[in-house]
């Protein structure tokens, strides 16, 4: 079985984890799905976004805690830390990706699940979603990059809160903290992720990727380079073919090339 499933349409690439009888947990074959194809979408200008979801009414239910006891009495301190490390490139990928990245989360979002999803810049959540930070459960920090993410989303107080306590989150306490952007009934979900993404087949990749960057780094700069950086894109930006065009088609009264798509229903 093909432990990630991976679809494209309209400038949309879907990955679909899929290992639902253990409600898609990360094994090491879905790691090294990842691994092999984040690049590959990452350097494809004819992907323009990318949806990630789950197979089986669960998007990720974290580590595959039985593949990591067959293993971890033979493994030190050393063989672990060069483990997780291995499967940091795609994970600073998918966090840094130029293009939007689109998490469609139904049941269980749990430990490094709850990370993948907080890697998106757009989560979509149906009324059934379930948000852990479960590690403390069973002794263990918070990883797939979620000490960065959380704290940037919901700030560093309520992170400890949600890390420490590892208490489960519903939808919409979730949309709440700003993790959900939008709730979708569950029959809906994947089709209203992939419509977000295919709205950015009209947007401008240039303007998309620096915005996306600018605000990656925007607890981590000040104010006189954020100015400097805003100066520099900017004048790429007016400098560029969409630019000229958008401009040309507002003069001109004609739809706009880039919009954003209504939520319906």
């Amino acid at each position: 079985m093909t432990h990630l499933i991976v679809t494209q349409a309209d400038g949309v690439a879907t990955l679909t984890m899929n290992r639902p009888e253990a409600r898609n947990a990360l094994s090491n074959e879905l790691k090294a799905a990842f691994a092999d194809i984040v690049p590959r979408l990452a350097g494809d200008d004819g992907v323009r976004a990318i949806v990630l979801t789950g197979a089986g009414g669960a998007f990720c239910a974290g580590g595959d805690l039985r593949g990591m006891l067959a293993v971890r009495d033979s493994m030190s301190v050393a063989d672990w830390r060069a483990r997780m490390q291995e499967v940091q490139p795609w994970m600073r990928q998918l966090v840094e990706l130029d293009k939007p990245l689109i998490a469609a989360v139904d049941g269980v979002a749990y430990g490094a699940g709850f990370s993948l999803a907080l890697m998106a810049d757009f989560v979509l959540a149906s009324p059934q979603a379930r948000f852990c930070m479960s590690f403390m459960k069973v002794g263990l920090v918070p990883d797939f990059a979620a000490m960065h993410t959380l704290p940037r989303v919901v700030g560093v107080q309520r992170a400890k809160e949600l890390m420490l306590s590892a208490r489960e989150l519903g939808t919409d306490e979730a949309m709440r903290l700003g993790i959900v952007m939008e709730q979708v009934p569950a029959a809906q979900l994947l089709a209203r992720a992939q419509a977000l993404g295919a709205s950015f087949s009209g947007a401008s990749p240039l303007a998309t990727s620096l915005i996306k960057r600018e605000l990656g780094m925007a607890l981590a700069t000040d104010l006189r380079s954020t100015l400097s950086n805003e100066a520099d894109h900017q004048a790429l930006c007016f400098l560029s073919g969409y630019h000229r065009d958008a401009v040309d088609r507002f003069v001109g009264k004609q739809p706009a090339m880039f919009s954003w798509p209504a939520l319906t229903g």
